[in-house]
């Protein structure tokens, strides 16, 4: 080694360790480099706990004048229909709930089934009352529970619409029925809430599906060409490919190539045969999942049992769900009664056993 030799810098020398620099002349030698297999995920994280559940730690907040709810009535009322079992569940126990009551005079069964299906759909439900010139009890009218808010100052309640001047009403007139809450007793929350993200996973596959036939493209495929194509000739086949898709134009495809090899034009599919079975099972679980926080059996909804399954009795699952959750929802309404010193709703008679 002579003095002219120079020394090596770590990089060369770590390239001489895998053979890929003469060490002796420093020269680069022909040797391809192994090609790298490269992966890639697509996709936002999520976190498992989202920053909502800080809200828990305010309960309800309030401008000085009344409490805002700790969950959106305006959300609430447009999951509502979100799902079909979801929506049918809660008209079904309101139905059932407003024919099963036995009323008094002050009350009409109308009024009753609207401020049924708010405590169902918004976990509390409020009657306004109307008195007569003698301070006595005229009629309980409905209140929007989704416009209604309690007030800071015991027994005062507002009635605030979107878009419109707030509305104070007459202190004491405004009777309030709701479901409780671990967090707050400010405002009822229904039953249902865990269950919310199951019907609107329902919802958006629905949706998706819907879009998947408008746009006729399905979930989309790759053409894969390989070969010799004269000039223009990928040009048609792309333009005759747009208008193969859209709305309505579920068309075949002619390609004719004179020189053209087997397999030189492929269609692959992107997750076509995954999809369908996929949209099935998130139909069916999130089905389970509303069943399961309304409580109501399925044959009493009109589902059909899977292919090889049936369900039980329709009239014993209506007996047992009716004493197990219809009168429990009517009982939270006799609040009423101690309220106003009179009997505005009685329970019906249990059914007898068979």
């Amino acid at each position: 080694m002579t003095k002219r030799t120079r020394r090596m810098a770590r990089s060369e020398a770590r390239a001489a360790s895998m053979g890929a620099i003469d060490a002796g002349g420093g020269k680069a030698m022909v040797a391809a480099a192994p090609r790298e297999v490269e992966a890639f995920s697509f996709g936002d994280p999520e976190p498992v706990l989202e920053r909502r559940e800080l809200l828990d730690l305010i309960e309800c907040w309030s401008n000085d004048r009344w409490y805002e709810p700790p969950v959106s009535r305006v959300g609430l009322a447009r999951a509502f229909r979100a799902s079909a079992h979801h929506s049918s569940a809660i008209l079904f126990k309101r139905n059932l709930v407003a024919a099963s009551a036995e009323l008094a005079s002050i009350l009409p069964r109308s009024t009753f089934a609207k401020a049924v299906q708010d405590w169902l759909v918004f976990g509390d439900c409020y009657f306004q009352i109307v008195r007569n010139r003698l301070g006595g009890v005229l009629r309980l009218d409905y209140a929007p529970a989704k416009y209604v808010r309690r007030g800071v100052d015991p027994g005062r309640f507002w009635y605030v619409p979107g878009g419109a001047p707030e509305t104070e009403f007459e202190p004491g007139s405004v009777i309030q029925i709701m479901q409780p809450d671990v967090n707050q007793e400010i405002y009822g929350i229904p039953e249902y809430l865990s269950a919310l993200q199951s019907a609107l996973l329902n919802e958006a596959a629905t949706l998706f599906r819907r879009r998947y036939y408008l746009n006729g493209s399905h979930a989309g495929y790759i053409l894969y060409a390989t070969g010799e194509f004269a000039n223009g000739d990928t040009d048609a086949m792309r333009e005759a490919l747009k208008k193969s898709k859209g709305p309505g134009n579920f068309r075949n495809l002619f390609v004719h190539a004179p020189s053209g090899k087997e397999h030189g034009i492929k269609i692959i599919p992107i997750a076509e045969a995954g999809a369908k079975d996929e949209f099935i099972g998130i139909k069916s679980a999130t089905m389970q999942d509303v069943l399961a926080a309304h409580r109501v059996p399925p044959q009493l909804l009109g589902i059909v049992p899977a292919q090889g399954s049936a369900f039980s009795d329709p009239e014993k699952a209506k007996a047992v769900f009716v004493d197990l959750e219809i009168r429990p929802i009517l009982m939270a309404f006799l609040e009423l009664n101690e309220r106003l010193g009179i009997d505005v709703i009685r329970l019906p008679e249990p059914a007898a056993a068979t």
